[in-house]
């Protein structure tokens, strides 16, 4: 293949020193905060899954094993003084009753063991700094092959700081360490397709079989990485080297085999997410209660979200998929435009380029449409990892993908727009990322990501659902979920125990509304104390009510949703153009919310 050359330069001499020295900076800086932040209070305690992974790690640091005890779990309150809300537990075939296993994939607890053994919890941080800059290291190297440094140094640093990638290195989680496995994987197998005399393993086929490798522990780690050996493997047979493709689809098999074979042998089951498996809260297995809690307590656990028939109804397939598809692109809570910015200038430089029909790289463009693909088909209503994640949580690992569709670059401009524009979603985020991950509900409350599209099928697993207070919370027949602090959940506001909803008024109220049935109108009587006007919408159209003090409006509302699991999801958006503190209007009152107007609705159905 042709490759792009150019003379050399002072300032390109100067870019390179910079590289190095900027890698240093950041390194030492990054290092210095992992090894001293209080990871159980500025991580504000267990996030997510972090307690199965954590548990994980500390039995093979300082236990040797992989197996849970009642040593684990004394450990594990013993760092952080409450239980391990969320372990994923499991049986083993034919084990001890006094042990149990844990649930998820085991490598990153054993690969994050020997940093655990010598750092506590803080060792978990120093692993990901340490992965993110080996991906830096080899993002960079790929670029600088063919581009100017100081463009090659900014786009890199881009590709991951300006995302919800960092937010993602304070999980104590495996989402960092399958992230640079795919990007590290990638590099080898691409470097000697943009470098012709690479040198080294990084010249030769090993370096095919090593990435082939990789994508095996990352297939272990969460299966749907399996897709990435395809095109390892297909461009090795365009290029009729059919034996090397071969050995890298056996070197992947043997890579991810070995370590279902390690479940096995630890559980007697190849698939840690089968069997007997729980997930525990407030009570967990081999506590002080004297009972079997494995049997008298837990959540049984399921990996499928839906019934084929429900995912697969020909009825709906389609205009799902079509949702699921503009969700993915620009929704709010997980969209690729608000936490994966450089991804899209990654593929519009690519598409802008003259290398748009180079090889590897539509094989490579291909694994990420049939990735994507996958999630929006298989997990419609949980494509975004569940639980209200920071972004796309499964995601994270299809990412680095995108950089490697990446032409030459020979300005420091797409490196900044990714950074700019990534930025414009992200900052907030990466201000204070234990923050963010502990309570990812609010990171859309404010900014421009709030002009972005809700997720209405995935209504279940928004980020306001960690938030018992806001969410799932009945009104009259429907269930609602009040994404910001903009309105208030219904109380009693007049005889007979009526209840509305106040609207306040320091800006607009953005609600999900969800029913058994589909919705033609909302029948809504506003008023308020004061003179406003209340601007509300629900999807097919605008209203705007004047309210005159003391006297109430009913009007019908239209509507228009999308079909969810098993229910109806709408968006309800309401406004108040005023606003008052009730505390100075009835001095006796105690009340000092902005308030505006209060609502009370009724769903009427749609006509069958």
């Amino acid at each position: 293949m042709g490759v792009l050359r150019t003379s050399a330069t002072p300032a390109d001499g100067r870019a390179s020193r910079a590289a190095p020295i900027t890698a240093a900076i950041l390194l030492t800086t990054a290092i210095a905060a992992a090894v001293s932040v209080d990871v159980v209070k500025q991580g504000y305690g267990v996030k997510a899954d972090e307690a199965t992974y954590v548990a994980a790690a500390l039995s093979v640091a300082f236990d040797g094993d992989l197996v849970y005890q009642r040593r684990d779990l004394e450990r594990f309150v013993g760092l952080y003084r409450h239980g391990p809300d969320g372990i994923f537990l499991k049986r083993g075939t034919d084990r001890p009753a006094d042990r149990l296993q844990f649930g998820k994939a085991l490598i990153y607890p054993i690969v994050a063991a020997p940093f655990v053994r010598v750092l506590g919890l803080n060792g978990f941080l120093v692993f990901h700094v340490l992965l993110l800059f080996l991906a830096c290291v080899c993002g960079y190297r790929f670029l600088r092959a063919r581009s100017q440094p100081a463009a090659a140094l900014t786009f890199t640093l881009a590709f991951i700081a300006a995302t919800c990638v960092p937010v993602y290195a304070v999980f104590l989680m495996p989402e960092i360490f399958n992230f640079t496995l795919i990007f590290v994987a990638l590099f080898l197998w691409l470097y000697k397709e943009v470098n012709p005399d690479p040198g080294g393993i990084l010249g030769s086929a090993r370096s095919d079989i090593l990435a082939a490798v990789l994508v095996g522990v990352a297939t272990y780690s969460k299966v749907n990485h399996a897709l990435f050996i395809a095109p390892i493997v297909l461009w090795a047979w365009w290029r009729r080297r059919f034996a090397l493709g071969l050995g890298a689809g056996i070197a992947f098999l043997v890579a991810t085999m070995a370590l279902f074979g390690l479940t096995y042998a630890t559980s007697g089951e190849l698939n840690y997410q089968g069997g007997d498996r729980k997930s525990f809260t407030g009570t967990f297995p081999f506590d002080a209660s004297g009972t079997d809690v494995f049997e008298a307590t837990g959540t049984e656990m399921a990996t499928n979200d839906a019934d084929a028939g429900t995912v697969f109804d020909p009825a709906e397939f389609a205009s799902r998929f079509a949702n699921n598809a503009k969700y993915f692109a620009v929704g709010r809570h997980f969209g690729l435009l608000p936490y994966y910015f450089p991804a899209l200038v990654c593929l519009a430089l690519w598409l802008a380029s003259r290398e748009r029909r180079q090889g590897w790289r539509v094989l490579l463009f291909l694994t990420i449409v049939g990735s994507v693909a996958a999630w929006l088909v298989f997990f419609p209503f949980t494509w975004s990892g569940g639980g209200g994640p920071p972004g796309n949580r499964y995601f994270i690992s299809q990412y680095p993908a995108f950089f490697f569709l990446l032409p030459a670059l020979q300005s420091t401009v797409p490196g900044m727009l990714a950074f700019m524009g990534g930025a414009l979603f992200t900052a907030k985020m990466l201000i204070d990322p234990f923050y963010a991950a502990k309570f990812p509900q609010l990171i859309a409350q404010r900014g421009a990501v709030r002009r972005l599209p809700i997720e209405l099928p995935m209504a279940n697993d928004l980020p306001i659902a960690l938030d018992a207070q806001r969410s799932h919370v009945w009104y009259s027949d429907v269930l609602m979920y009040f994404l910001d602090e903009h309105s208030y959940n219904p109380e009693v506001v007049g005889p007979g125990d009526a209840r509305g909803i106040w609207i306040a008024g320091d800006g607009r109220a953005d609600m999900v509304l969800r029913s058994e049935w589909p919705i033609g109108h909302l029948r809504i009587t506003a008023s308020s104390p004061i003179k406003t006007t209340l601007i509300a919408s629900a999807g097919a159209g605008e209203s705007r009510v004047a309210i005159a003090a003391g006297t109430p409006v009913t009007f019908d509302l239209p509507v228009s949703g999308v079909r969810g699991f098993r229910s109806y999801a709408y968006r309800l958006s309401a406004q108040s153009t005023e606003g008052f503190t009730p505390h100075l209007l009835v001095p006796s009152s105690d009340d000092y919310r902005n308030l505006g107007a209060l609502i009370r609705f009724s769903a009427v159905p749609a006509a069958q």
